[in-house]
């Protein structure tokens, strides 16, 4: 049996990045915007009359960034233990479809402003669905393994030394590039090293975060996570060999100028 499905519209958020998005919706420190456009000369005008009374509403999407699934995939409060896929909410699934609940702000036409959604910019969207609160809520449901892990979670508390505090501001205001606020809710939910989250442990024993092609070091004190600095993710050789290939590398400039102040 073969299956069509044509996207109704797209989203646009301030989500550039696969991980930079969050992983549900309203999991933002900050409340962000969400513009829906449907399609026009589909009588999408029509279908939208009568869901301006409705707080919320359920968003169905396409991953249309991934290429392929996992039967297994590591969420991020399973500690170690991977977990069936369909047991998750993880975008690597058979049918890359996703479902999210959000805010309606506003209807305009054929856009609607949503609060907080946790869509990348540019997403598919293949359906809007209302938010039914007797129909759609029973918060005494058993959540399966997320009850177990919730009674072992560690509440981690993130800091930051005054060294990568200054380092942050300097990428931010010099070159617009945030670390800080990613590093910290990553952190914040599992510190411990693992591949499939970008952490590791050296062999000094130092713990660092990839974010992209940059490099977090932190120390875990029980539940208490210290971000010690940032490094580059370039060494300084990989750096004259890009310049001399004339290969462009990610943040590339803000690279080199990191380098020269760091060394002094």
């Amino acid at each position: 049996m073969n299956l069509i499905l044509k996207p109704i519209g797209i989203i646009h958020t301030p989500y550039k990045d696969k991980f930079l998005t969050p992983r549900q919706p309203g999991m933002d420190e900050q409340q962000v915007e969400g513009i829906i456009e449907l399609f026009p000369h589909q009588n999408f005008e029509q279908a939208l009359e009568d869901l301006s009374g409705f707080e919320r509403i359920w968003i169905l999407y396409w991953f249309h960034k991934n290429e392929d699934w996992k039967p297994k995939v590591l969420p991020p409060r399973s500690g170690k233990k991977k977990r069936g896929v369909f047991s998750t909410r993880s975008p690597h699934r058979p049918n890359p479809v996703g479902l999210s609940l959000c805010t309606l702000l506003e209807i305009n036409g054929l856009t609607l402003r949503v609060a907080n959604p946790d869509l990348l910019d540019g997403t598919p969207i293949l359906d809007i669905k209302p938010y039914i609160p007797y129909a759609d809520a029973f918060p005494n449901s058993r959540a399966g393994w997320l009850d177990e892990v919730s009674k072992k979670i560690i509440d981690y508390q993130v800091k930051c030394s005054s060294l990568v505090k200054a380092q942050a501001d300097w990428l931010e205001s010099n070159y617009n590039i945030s670390l800080l606020p990613q590093a910290s809710k990553t952190l914040s939910l599992d510190p411990l090293p693992h591949s499939f989250r970008r952490t590791k442990q050296r062999a000094d024993g130092t713990l660092v975060l990839a974010i992209k092609s940059w490099r977090v070091c932190y120390t875990v004190n029980e539940n208490i996570v210290t971000i010690e600095r940032i490094e580059s993710g370039y060494s300084l050789s990989k750096l004259i060999q890009s310049k001399k290939e004339k290969t462009p590398l990610h943040d590339e400039q803000a690279h080199r100028a990191f380098h020269k102040l760091v060394s002094g």
